[in-house]
């Protein structure tokens, strides 16, 4: 396999989106993912399972997306006997990611306190609502309350009045992508000091994070930033504009491209010279805005777009998902691949956004069936007999 975690294992405790997310990455980039989940499977399994337009024999969008390029092996994680089962596979693994509620891992016993006596050099990763320590940790948190929570909702939308959530759900997915990051840095450390350590990801945190320097800026001013929705707090024009077809953004972030704009853009109005700087195209921002929509509205987006780019304006289509997933710059990218389903059928959806020059493999594997691979993992990684498996089958240990 020619992918740069080809030689990391992770056991994978992970369930909804946050957590699977990261491990989804992890697992693409190479790293062997062993899905470790109760006889009946994990909750993501039934989400959409049975809606005919969003499903695929029995699993929904979620799952198969989420779960490539994983293993499944099943086992009662609340049973002494399975617990056991779980140490063993710690034993030789190098990571172990959850995302339980605060307190969970540690009532399971499979904290990372218990399980690097077992392997010290074990990196465990947690990826929790708003952290495992602090005076109000153990809150329940799904992406919203965390877009909520960490600020980013109040400045997105059209105004004050009506904060919006963003589209994406970048609440749980910021939690996945730190997730990872902290992993491959403890992963890194060990290199040097043969130890593992636990990494503690709060979504919260996480999205405090990505205020960046919006949050810099507040505390420099003292004010509380506000929604303006697609335009900027200091480049005009900046947002998004109608044309007789669609919606196009155009960004004028430098006063070179306002001389370039008007070249293309026919408005009497834009040869005034206090425009040729920021300062003056800030102060009638809502009159230039308001030209441009009516002039705009008159061509395709095809038509703009085609003119914008030659001057080198920043531009771009406000494409629909179909306009997105077929763009040849992201086809070309292998940004859309074959989700298979065990059973043979397969759709689509997004690639590997990480891309290296030489351990560059783009492979996926299907989600995997409950306990699909339980009997192959046992055996081959830790020398269970046949018999042995059968056995804690039968007891209802593993699945």
């Amino acid at each position: 396999m020619n992918k740069p975690l080809a030689n990391v294992r992770i056991l994978d405790l992970t369930h909804m989106l946050s957590g699977p997310y990261g491990s989804m990455i992890l697992a693409d980039l190479g790293a062997e993912t062993i899905k470790v989940e109760p006889l009946q499977g994990e909750g993501t399994r039934k989400l959409l399972a049975t809606d005919p337009k969003n499903s695929l024999d029995g699993f929904g969008a979620y799952y198969i997306t989420l779960n490539r390029n994983k293993q499944s092996v099943a086992i009662d994680l609340k049973s002494p006997a399975g617990r056991e089962v779980f140490y063993d596979l710690v034993r030789k693994s190098d990571v172990v990611i959850s995302n339980f509620g605060v307190g969970v891992a540690e009532r399971l016993g499979i904290d990372y306190a218990t399980l690097s006596a077992i392997n010290p050099a074990i990196v465990t990763c947690t990826v929790t609502g708003f952290g495992s320590d602090g005076p109000k940790p153990d809150r329940p948190a799904f992406d919203q309350v965390a877009q909520a929570t960490g600020g980013g909702m109040s400045i997105t939308g059209s105004d004050p009045a009506h904060p919006v959530r963003s589209g994406i759900p970048i609440g749980d997915l910021g939690g996945g992508m730190f997730a990872v990051m902290g992993i491959l840095a403890a992963l890194l450390e060990r290199g040097g000091s043969g130890r593992g350590q636990h990494v503690d990801i709060s979504m919260l945190d996480c999205q405090v994070s990505m205020l960046n320097y919006m949050a810099t800026m507040h505390f420099l001013s003292g004010e509380d930033p506000y929604p303006i929705g697609n335009s900027h707090f200091v480049h005009v024009p900046y947002n998004t504009f109608a044309t007789s077809d669609g919606f196009i953004v155009i960004a004028v972030i430098t006063d070179n491209f306002w001389q370039n704009l008007k070249q293309v853009i026919p408005c009497p109005e834009f040869a005034d010279t206090r425009y040729d700087t920021q300062p003056g195209r800030w102060q009638d921002r809502d009159m230039i805005n308001e030209r441009l929509n009516a002039i705009l509205k008159n061509n395709t987006s095809e038509y703009w777009l085609r003119q914008l780019e030659a001057k080198r304006i920043p531009c771009a289509p406000v494409n629909r998902f179909s306009q997105a997933l077929g763009d040849s710059q992201v086809l070309h990218r292998n940004m859309v691949v074959e989700l298979k389903h065990p059973g043979g059928k397969s759709t689509r959806g997004p690639g590997n956004p990480i891309k290296l020059s030489r351990t560059n493999e783009e492979s996926f594997s299907a989600a995997p069936l409950v306990g699909q691979h339980t009997d192959e993992v046992l055996s081959r990684l830790l020398g269970y007999e046949a018999g042995a498996i059968e056995e804690l089958r039968r007891q209802g240990v593993v699945g």
